[in-house]
């Protein structure tokens, strides 16, 4: 075995070769769930009730202030939650959700105190939530310069794909008589031919309380992306995602859209004259893909390209590319918006998508995308979406390595299918509509 000198860098890791090596990643008073958390309810709910006890003693025997209180906690314990599990996802700049998510939740619990006519007290609620993001973004600015999360790595197989994830402090092992301490974990490829020093340094490691993590298990959960070689490798223990969610998610799909399509027709109804004033042609686009199940369905859309000759092969005609000169002018707007996707609620009534899931792609190119993909079917497990996980990470893709990543994407989004997911997508999917990221 070649010895290197501890702290040196050997492949874009820091190597470790001493007998006792101790990464001092205890978890931080800052960074501790119940400290954030009482000290959020503190600042936000007490804080506020104590400002008005010191006008009126009395006011904290009052049915409404009792009300808001209990309301503020829910809220607030929700918006901390939901918070937290968003940031848990890769490549998330946490404190950018902190107002979005606490605006989610304070305006659920409150709209519903509305709906059923309780009274509450309007400044305890506002200073609540306004004290609740304050005390979330102080939390955030502080722990900036906190020590970044600490992973030593066994050497042996596919390790070395591990230098290239940034936000993560590496360290190479390169003795299995190396003790590391404190280390948020430890990584190594399980399914690499190591010798029996190294099985047993593995064991070792999760005998004493410290997390044992495959290699393939954190580069999906720091970039995003899941490099599915073996149908068994959804985790979840079933090639199906959750199909309880399944269901509310398609429920919650069916009144977002009918929602949209009563209260926007007015919209819609503009949207579509000022297409047919544009250029000459129908207002929608109709366009077989491919959906649920693998099943064929027409999807409705806005038009935005100009009517005429084909450019060139059907493959080649469904690609829509950077610049395209067929895109008509007010086309370039609805696209950037993401208005000329709208008319896509009908196909969700129908039940054929839903708001969230992978792209559904025309017929010609999802064919020959299964021709060249290992596995590119099995995006169909779950019903395509307007918006998903890959368009608020990678934009609009056509090559075959560019959908191969996207892809990635995909199985990122089946493997991790779950309510928390989806609002984080839908926040993205906000900031996108606003800047145009990814359009074409």
């Amino acid at each position: 075995m070649v010895a290197f000198p501890d702290g040196q860098l050997v492949n874009g890791f820091t190597n470790l070769n001493t007998s006792t090596i101790n990464l001092p990643n205890q978890r931080h008073l800052l960074l501790r769930m119940r400290f954030q958390l009482l000290g959020g309810l503190v600042f936000a709910i007490l804080t506020p009730a104590l400002i008005r006890m010191s006008f009126d003693q009395q006011v904290i025997w009052s049915s409404n202030m009792q009300v808001t209180i209990f309301s503020a906690f829910i809220a607030h314990t929700a918006g901390y939650l939901l918070y937290k599990r968003i940031g848990n996802f890769p490549g998330v700049a946490a404190a950018g959700y902190i107002l979005p998510t606490f605006a989610l939740t304070y305006g659920l619990v409150f709209a519903t105190i509305f709906f059923f006519r309780f009274d509450y007290s309007r400044f305890q609620a506002a200073a609540s939530f306004i004290q609740s993001t304050l005390w979330y973004f102080g939390l955030s600015l502080a722990t900036r310069r906190l020590e970044p999360y600490r992973l030593a790595v066994i050497p042996g197989g596919d390790v070395d794909r591990l230098q290239s994830i940034p936000g993560v402090s590496w360290h190479r092992i390169h003795s299995p008589e190396t003790i590391v301490e404190h280390a948020s974990g430890v990584v190594a490829d399980l399914r690499a031919d190591l010798s029996d020093e190294w099985e047993r340094y593995i064991a070792d490691r999760a005998l004493s309380g410290t997390p044992v993590y495959h290699v393939k298990q954190i580069s999906e959960s720091l970039t995003g992306r899941v490099e599915i070689e073996h149908l068994s490798e959804n985790t979840l223990g079933s090639l199906n995602p959750n199909q309880a969610y399944l269901k509310v998610k398609q429920a919650v799909d069916w009144i977002a859209a009918l929602f949209i399509l009563v209260v926007f027709s007015p919209l819609l109804l503009f949207v579509a004259a000022a297409i047919k004033f544009d250029s000459a042609g129908p207002a929608l686009f109709k366009q077989e893909r491919m959906g649920y199940r693998g099943k064929t369905y027409e999807v409705y859309k806005f038009r935005t390209m100009k009517l005429g000759a084909p450019v060139g092969d059907e493959k080649e005609e469904a690609i829509t590319k950077a610049g395209d000169a067929r895109i008509t002018r007010l086309g370039q707007f609805l696209r950037k918006s993401r208005i000329d996707e709208l008319p896509q609620a009908f196909n969700i009534l129908r039940g054929e998508m839903s708001w969230i899931g992978p792209r559904p792609e025309a017929l010609v190119l999802s064919k020959w995308y299964e021709a060249e993909l290992p596995f590119y079917r099995y995006r169909h497990i779950v019903r395509p979406g307007i918006t998903g996980w890959a368009q608020v990470n990678q934009g609009h893709v056509a090559a075959v390595d560019d959908v191969l990543e996207k892809l990635h994407y995909d199985f990122y989004y089946i493997k991790n299918f779950s309510p928390w997911l989806d609002v984080l997508i839908v926040f993205r999917t906000i900031r996108t509509m606003l800047t145009g990221f990814g359009a074409r």
